[in-house]
């Protein structure tokens, strides 16, 4: 279970940084389910990343079923976390949702007093141009989105009391095939994310010193901070 049972991460999560810098990947999970409400927020949290023009267009599968996760797992290598934890989110991305009915998405902001009619007459036909001008590169833009709804999921978790682990490996074709999507050429899989409560210590392997990987104005000019 996890490290404090008693504790009510729904009234009372981690915040922010704390929850960074204390998030690990974790390979180990026990079969612990998720409380009640606890999944419905981690979804919340998720979905409120920012993306591209707001299109938001990842299509995200959470995956909870016993036999879906065991197809799942044989997906991924048969990787034994996909499996151990309850859930697995699959993060898949949609490369022509931008080419959608956008009207949802924009009365939306209308009414949030978000946007304004100038903006939304501007994005009616900024979208779809700019869409167009991405050519095969919608496919990069629609997983870039799909990644920094997953960064979300993976530090809403931790500030919620559980871990995650980001995967990266895995049969393309066998992850669409679970999901229902071995149809649809615009869906890429960007990466899956099995949720739970570790069963293993949160260790920290340590990071290159700043200068190595953060530079300042330009590369070769490593940042001292």
């Amino acid at each position: 279970m996890s490290s404090e049972p008693t504790r009510d991460f729904l009234a009372n999560p981690l915040d922010v940084p704390t929850a960074i810098r204390q998030r690990r990947s974790i390979k180990t999970f026990t079969s612990d389910p998720l409380p009640e409400g606890v999944l419905h927020k981690l979804i919340e949290l998720t979905v409120a990343a920012p993306s591209s023009w707001n299109v938001q267009a990842w299509r995200i599968v959470v995956v909870q079923d016993d036999a879906q996760r065991a197809a799942l797992q044989a997906a991924a290598f048969n990787q034994p976390m996909v499996t151990q934890a309850p859930v697995t989110f699959v993060f898949a991305a949609d490369a022509v949702a931008g080419n959608a009915d956008l009207t949802p998405i924009f009365e939306q902001a209308l009414a949030a007093g978000a946007w304004t009619e100038g903006t939304v007459n501007y994005f009616k036909n900024a979208i779809p141009g700019f869409q167009t001008g991405l050519g095969d590169r919608r496919r990069e833009y629609a997983i870039k989105d799909a990644m920094i709804a997953a960064t979300h999921l993976v530090l809403a978790a931790e500030s919620l009391g559980l871990s995650t682990c980001f995967m990266n490996g895995w049969v393309e074709d066998m992850v669409k095939a679970v999901i229902g999507a071995s149809d649809q050429s615009d869906i890429s899989i960007a990466c899956l994310v099995p949720v739970g409560y570790a069963a293993e210590p949160r260790k920290d392997p340590g990071r290159l010193p700043l200068s190595t990987n953060v530079f300042t104005d330009k590369l070769g000019n490593g940042y001292e901070g």
